[in-house]
């Protein structure tokens, strides 16, 4: 069976960015700053970005292209030995259950940003009693959207990599960025928006000692760029054979962080925008107002009071938001699509509708009991799973499979790699420093909690 492949690099890296780039920058990265303290959460994450979310991005790019396969296979093909290659089929299925179970509270999350883009356009039509069902939590209203999107993302992903993932990716990306920045225009002329880019911008550097600020940085770095779970494996499967490897990596982990910044530079000013306009922007804590909160409470009030222009910046902002969820979506329901389709074979059309209906159900599932599935399932999801991921990917790559195959992949692309200053730092960086730290920090998060 002919597998499908990004037309060109521009293509990846707008496919790969858009995986990088979901709620993950747009929401959770502002909302990690406010609860941190700004500036310096936002330094601490751009250091952990390329000291340990990169070396790990470059892990699953190498892998993936050079194994042409899902995540179970790929690890398993690629390990030498009977017990690795167990440990990689088991290490690709607990990815493929953890991509699935993100999925299963991220369609929640972004169902919900499209009802309250509708719920706009009813304000605009004078459809009050629509747009208060739409705002207003319920679970049919949960169930409904939840399934909207994830029909969306099925939409897409059942058309394959060229005609639904390229395709989508480089109508999304442009627009999402042109979005992200008109907006940071808007608000930035408006009154108290400079000192929530202070806040931001210029960090407190005490706060870089602080254990619990270092580990919700790693999380966010992780999440944000979707590792961990195969999604960069299953586009690095997808990625020519004459690309260069270090470079399409280093493109998408700058696209990712600087989605973050902008984003940042978007919410945190709105905040002190709205406490102008005469919100609360402060939790009982006596921290910012963050998480759900901050996004359909705050920046609600926000555009409320922001006159006629308010429900225009309000649709173009949860448009973003929406398209953010589904560029990120796309990426993880691929791969368990891609297992479906590889191991089980599969049409994609029936492996897409397959797995998602049942990531569906599940979602359903915990929409109905949301105050005791949902914490439970992001945190197992993104705060352990993900990370564990990655350090099982960095030592398959730092000590399982010979360098001498790494470094074949890596030349097919960039055949002076050898010579070059990447080749002389990443393997001992994945082998030895990226594993330790990851495990540091997740030590260092198990003590906290």
């Amino acid at each position: 069976m002919q597998r499908g492949q990004f037309s060109s690099r521009l293509a990846f890296i707008l496919a790969a960015s858009g995986s990088a780039v979901g709620l993950g920058n747009i929401w959770g990265f502002p909302t990690n700053a406010a609860e941190n303290g700004g500036g310096a959460f936002l330094l601490m994450y751009l250091i952990l970005a390329f000291a340990l979310a990169y070396p790990a991005l470059m892990a699953e790019l190498i892998i993936g292209r050079h194994s042409r396969a899902n995540m179970a296979s790929a690890l398993q093909s690629m390990a030498p030995a009977p017990a690795s290659a167990r440990l990689g089929r088991v290490t690709g299925w607990i990815g493929v259950i953890t991509a699935s179970l993100i999925l299963c509270f991220y369609s929640i999350i972004a169902g919900w940003m499209i009802a309250h883009m509708l719920a706009t356009v009813a304000r605009i039509l004078a459809l009050d009693g629509l747009a208060e069902w739409l705002v207003t939590t319920s679970l049919a209203r949960n169930l409904l959207f939840a399934a909207v999107f994830v029909g969306f993302t099925l939409w897409v992903i059942s058309a394959g990599v060229e005609q639904g993932i390229e395709k989508w990716s480089r109508r999304l990306m442009p627009s999402l960025l042109a979005l992200l920045l008109a907006l940071i225009v808007y608000v930035l002329m408006q009154d108290g928006a400079m000192e929530g880019l202070r806040l931001f911008l210029v960090p407190d550097f005490k706060q870089l000692a602080n254990p619990e600020l270092v580990v919700n940085a790693m999380g966010q770095a992780f999440f944000s760029m979707s590792l961990g779970v195969g999604t960069m494996l299953i586009y690095g499967s997808y990625l020519r054979a004459d690309e260069n490897l270090p470079v399409a990596g280093a493109l998408v982990t700058l696209a990712d962080t600087g989605v973050a910044v902008l984003a940042g530079m978007l919410v945190l000013p709105a905040l002190f925008v709205a406490q102008q306009l005469g919100v609360e922007i402060y939790a009982e804590s006596g921290g910012l107002i963050a998480g759900p909160d901050l996004i359909f409470r705050v920046l609600p009030s926000l555009f409320a009071g922001m006159g006629a222009t308010g429900p225009w910046v309000a649709l173009a902002f949860f448009i973003l938001m929406s398209i953010a969820a589904l560029t990120s979506s796309i990426s993880m329901l691929e791969v368990p699509v891609s297992w479906a389709v590889e191991t089980r074979g599969l049409s994609r059309l029936r492996a897409s509708w397959g797995v998602g209906i049942i990531i569906a159900c599940a979602s359903a599932i915990v929409a109905a009991n949301f105050d005791q599935l949902f914490e439970l399932v992001v945190t197992a999801s993104t705060v352990w799973a993900q990370p564990l991921l990655s350090l099982m990917l960095c030592i398959f790559c730092g000590w399982l499979i010979s360098r001498n195959k790494l470094l074949g992949e890596l030349k097919k692309g960039c055949p002076e790699v050898e010579t070059g200053i990447f080749w002389r730092l990443w393997p001992a960086y994945v082998k030895v420093f990226c594993p330790l730290l990851i495990f540091l920090i997740l030590a260092q998060s198990f003590i906290e909690r």
